[in-house]
């Protein structure tokens, strides 16, 4: 009987472990982990550019003829996943790196995906280039970049033709802000008003019916649509809409919520709103 052990057996593995925790030991014990130490973001755009990043963002950007881009740093994956043969062909400065270099610029937070670009910020448009959409969606004094990015990204989606905020209260384009949007940004008119009572009268008059979202509101979304026209009008977070907007608004409705929570956040609130809006709009064309 040959006992002789065979390599890669149970056994050898055994007395393997003994053997590195033996040296872990002699040598004061195994190193400890010490994970990488989170990176804050870098110095700000030049001026007069945002800084723009991640892999959808990105794409929708270099296809929006409007868009000016000055810059990119791209990791040799990231140019490949943007079906980029050749840098060199591209008509700005771009520069191929590695994550830690963006990371440096964007801070370790921020998921870049391996790209990221300087660009001018696209103009906000007047309320008086509002195109012909019968769908529209208005913010009153939502702040937070990755709402509005998200809301942005529904609104696309459910082919709303714009989005109107206000002039103050209201987030500049930012990379967070784009990346929330996974590209929409590229493909929504952004329109900037004053003064947002001012801008609603406008909406009425060009036949839009505004509907402010109200978790209070008298009657649920779905019974409140009319018309040809919607402009739906959602409030910040916690503070909802201001009187002043809910004293202009068409209507005030609430979506039809029957479990145990009566409200929800504002970006998932436009895109059920969005989505009840777009079939009343289907049906009745």
């Amino acid at each position: 009987m040959n006992d002789t052990k065979k390599p890669g057996t149970p056994k050898d593995s055994h007395y393997a472990k003994l053997r590195r925790t033996f040296r872990d030991q002699k040598s004061g014990g195994a190193p400890a982990f010490r994970p990488k130490r989170p990176l804050p973001p870098g110095e700000n755009a030049p001026d007069g550019l945002v800084r723009l990043y991640g892999l959808h963002t990105v794409r929708a950007a270099l296809d929006n003829p409007r868009r000016k881009i000055r810059r990119m740093l791209v990791t040799r994956n990231a140019a490949e996943r943007l079906e980029i043969a050749d840098i060199a062909t591209l008509p700005f400065a771009t520069e191929l790196v590695e994550p830690k270099d963006i990371d440096k610029i964007t801070g370790t937070d921020a998921v870049h995906q391996g790209v990221l670009i300087e660009a001018e910020p696209l103009k906000a448009k007047a309320l008086s280039a509002l195109g012909d959409s019968p769908l529209i969606l208005v913010l009153d004094q939502v702040t937070d970049p990755h709402n509005v990015g998200a809301i942005i990204r529904s609104a696309v989606a459910f082919g709303a033709g714009a989005l109107i905020t206000t002039q103050r209260h209201s987030p500049h384009e930012s990379g967070v802000l784009a990346k929330s949007a996974s590209g929409a940004l590229e493909h929504i008119d952004m329109i900037e008003v004053r003064n947002l009572a001012d801008a609603l009268g406008v909406l009425h008059e060009a036949g839009f019916q505004t509907i402010g979202l109200d978790s209070e509101g008298p009657a649920e979304l779905e019974k409140t649509f009319a018309g040809d026209k919607v402009a739906l009008v959602l409030g910040a977070e916690g503070k909802g809409l201001r009187q002043k907007t809910r004293e202009t608004v068409t209507a005030l409705a609430r979506l039809d919520m029957p479990g145990a929570i009566h409200s929800l956040n504002v970006s998932n609130a436009a895109a059920v709103s969005l989505y009840a809006a777009r079939k009343f709009l289907t049906v009745a064309e």
